[in-house]
């Protein structure tokens, strides 16, 4: 995640993310660090240039057939939607579940800790 980073600072790549996984992210921040702890972090991202990709009814919809034909979360079918949106588009992921569904779109793998 450093190189993305470092890559995002120098605006060599950018970042997105599907509306309902930042949510995911924020409420996970909230609970492991509490309310204003959660927030300085998100807050910390916004230098980056974070693309938070609203859910269209057209992405709602893909990613509800992803979640049925592919039987994934319906969450992660939002990041696997937007990743599929172009093949410049790679969704970095620690989430070894989008092995399933790598066909699909280019996915980067994260080391596990």
């Amino acid at each position: 995640m450093n190189a993305i980073f470092k890559e995002c600072v120098k605006q060599q790549a950018r970042m997105c993310i599907p509306a309902l996984q930042w949510g995911e992210v924020a409420g996970e921040l909230r609970r492991r660090l509490g309310a204003i702890e959660g927030r300085r972090v998100l807050e910390s991202l916004m230098p980056f240039e974070l693309d938070v990709v609203s859910a269209s009814a057209e992405r709602a919809e893909h990613a509800a057939a992803l979640r049925v034909d592919r039987k994934i979360p319906y969450a992660d079918a939002f990041g696997l939607d937007l990743a599929m949106d172009s093949p410049e588009h790679i969704l970095v992921t620690a989430d070894y579940d989008f092995k399933a569904v790598a066909d699909l779109a280019r996915i980067e793998f994260l080391p596990l800790k």
